[in-house]
């Protein structure tokens, strides 16, 4: 078998013209593999039949669907990850599972080289090559879209002047990257930040205020940090994902616009939709508050800001981020119960907590009759508490 490029094939224009471009550049045979992360959009056949007629000399498409949402998704629920304390790293952890299956079908297929279609301004070229780099070092990269300078205008160019079966007469002002987690929309208009996101900008989410009469209250049921259930119905982590998408996205919940600090060292505008994701960490943070004991819940907010910063840097399969794992899979024991909450003009409101992990003592909590703390306690606790303070004080007033 000759040696092959196995090419990240997304369908769109530039990965399109890359199956060509390769071939002629490096001589090599190009494989073409499209991953189904529950994006939506075109078919897949589609997609794979475009490959084969730019080029390609095998076409593959993956349903990765539910190794997304139970290995990547669910993770990143149990974890509780927002980057920035805001962006539930839609595209950052889709990237190590296409890494996966690129690296396997490099192995399958007889390659050599992987490829890429990323730019080099984003912190998606890091995130490919750094996973390469961790699951085949032995594997060389192409990254003809950095590497070459390409504009849309050079691909479309190439494209006519090569006979290539693109059809670029639609263009979207907007650069846009989805899975079943979310949808990330950046350039066009949005570049200057004080231009606010016409409706246009939107797809995984209607206007807050359309369903303003009929606000939607659901339970959520997870079990040991994996959500089970939905109002009761067993669900797997994919379907919870994508009810949560069509119920949260009707209510105009999920919308976030952000100026967020790309790795590569640029601030970048950046609108994302996520309705699913931001449920299910809103209502998965709200049962740990009620199951961790206090210093684990302390140490594991700590802990998953730099979870999050790891991912979204591309690390993914790094130690730090292994490690991590473990303990945050320890942290997990005893959140298990229900979350009750309310979808409404764009906000989630939890109303109800119930568990039975939960530390939450009732005849410790009440101010009415059955009060079982014993109040007499508290001002021995609270002179030894202080008492570092106190004495500090004394010194700095010159009261000693």
């Amino acid at each position: 078998m000759a040696d092959r490029v196995v090419l990240a094939y997304s369908g769109g224009l530039d990965t399109s013209v890359a199956i060509s471009w390769i071939g002629k550049e490096t001589g090599k045979e190009v494989v073409a593999v499209a991953i189904d992360l529950g994006q939506g959009g075109e078919d897949m056949d589609v997609v794979r039949q475009r490959a084969l007629d730019c080029g390609a000399v095998e076409s593959v498409v993956i349903d990765a669907r539910d190794e997304f949402a139970d290995e990547y998704c669910l993770p990143t629920v149990k974890s509780n990850a927002l980057y920035m304390d805001r962006y539930p790293l839609v595209s950052a952890i889709s990237r190590p599972l296409i890494v996966k299956h690129i690296v396997q079908a490099a192995r399958d297929h007889g390659g050599t080289v992987v490829s890429h279609g990323c730019t080099g301004k984003g912190n998606d070229q890091v995130r490919f090559e750094v996973g390469f780099g961790a699951l085949a070092p032995d594997l060389d990269v192409i990254a003809p879209v950095r590497d070459y300078a390409w504009t849309r205008e050079k691909a479309i160019a190439f494209a006519q002047e090569n006979g290539i079966p693109i059809n670029v007469t639609k263009k979207s002002p907007f650069s846009i990257d989805q899975n079943v987690w979310g949808r990330a929309v950046e350039t066009g208009f949005l570049e200057d930040l004080w231009n606010a996101p016409t409706k246009d900008v939107y797809s995984y989410t209607e206007d807050p205020t359309v369903h303003w009469q009929t606000p939607d209250e659901l339970i959520i049921t997870f079990d040991k940090g994996r959500p089970v259930a939905i109002d009761g119905r067993p669900v797997s982590v994919l379907e919870a994902i994508q009810e949560l998408n069509r119920r949260a996205g009707a209510q105009g919940v999920g919308r976030l616009d952000v100026v967020e600090d790309r790795l590569v060292g640029i601030k970048s505008r950046e609108v994302y939709e996520a309705p699913g994701a931001m449920v299910l960490i809103t209502a998965h943070q709200e049962l740990e508050h009620v199951t961790l004991e206090r210093e684990l819940g302390r140490f594991k907010r700590q802990t998953e800001q730099r979870w999050s910063e790891l991912v979204y840097d591309g690390l993914w399969f790094s130690p730090l981020k292994d490690a991590l794992d473990t303990f945050v899979e320890k942290t997990q024991e005893h959140v298990s119960g229900d979350i009750r909450l309310v979808l409404h003009g764009g906000s989630i409101t939890v109303n109800g907590r119930r568990s039975g992990e939960s530390l939450y003592d009732f005849n410790l909590a009440t101010y009415d009759e059955g009060d079982s703390f014993d109040q007499s306690n508290a001002k021995g606790f609270v002179h030894i508490h202080g008492l570092a303070s106190k004495v500090a004080a004394k010194r700095d007033l010159g009261l000693q």
